[in-house]
């Protein structure tokens, strides 16, 4: 079932044009309709199908829909509101984004879906680069595999100049290692938004990351 329409990708791109309070409250019976329930909806159903995924975890309470309010306080940037929506599913919990869990963003522009070690604690970055230094070749391999590449390309994220001297020859031969974080993402065209086989497109490549996933899942165990 298709769970967005059009008005969907409309409201974005006229609220993307005109970001005020002004227009949103004259939108906001539009936006319940056309966007706020329908990606209720969604969600709960991509919970159900992520459930497959993660058997042996109750994702029903472990999930959140971001408010679309921006926080305008520190940054030049005052405009109220985001112009996409978005859902966070994590196997461990909502407070827990340090272990990769399911991120999606939809917007006019086109979705996203993302995964990665986020928020890291400086033991939690630790043992991250020292699992990675003692199971290099495995890392290599699993980020190098070929449905990884296809759909996610590589891992992103900040680095630090400055690493720990017990990394930086393990650091010399992956780089990664100097991350501060670590992530990957795949994008859908905004259309696909509308199709009825949403669901199945998002699991089907987001399965292609579940090795990496593990990999990362045991440095935090």
């Amino acid at each position: 079932m298709a769970y967005f329409d059009e008005d969907f990708l409309k409201f974005f791109k006229e609220l993307a044009e005109s970001n005020s309070k002004e227009w949103f409250d004259l939108n906001r019976k539009r936006y319940l309709k056309s966007v706020k329930e329908p990606f209720k909806s969604f969600t709960l159903e991509l919970i159900n199908a992520l459930q497959s995924l993660y058997p042996k975890i109750d994702l029903s309470s472990k999930y959140s829909i971001m408010r679309i309010n921006r926080d305008v306080r520190f940054t030049k940037d005052k405009t109220p509101y985001k112009t996409h929506m978005s859902a966070i599913v994590l196997p461990h919990g909502k407070k827990d984004k340090s272990r990769p869990g399911f991120y999606i963003q939809a917007s006019h522009k086109d979705v996203r879906v993302y995964s990665g070690a986020h928020n890291l604690e400086k033991e939690q970055l630790f043992a991250i680069r020292n699992y990675i230094t003692e199971n290099i070749h495995e890392f290599n391999t699993l980020i190098k595999e070929k449905s990884f590449v296809e759909t996610f390309g590589e891992i992103q994220g900040d680095k630090h100049k400055r690493i720990p001297p017990e990394f930086r020859e393990a650091a010399s031969i992956q780089p990664l290692i100097r991350n501060k974080e670590f992530y990957w993402y795949f994008k859908l065209k905004a259309e696909e938004l509308l199709e009825d086989n949403l669901i199945d497109v998002l699991i089907d490549r987001y399965t292609n990351c579940l090795p990496v996933n593990a990999f990362f899942k045991k440095t935090l165990s």
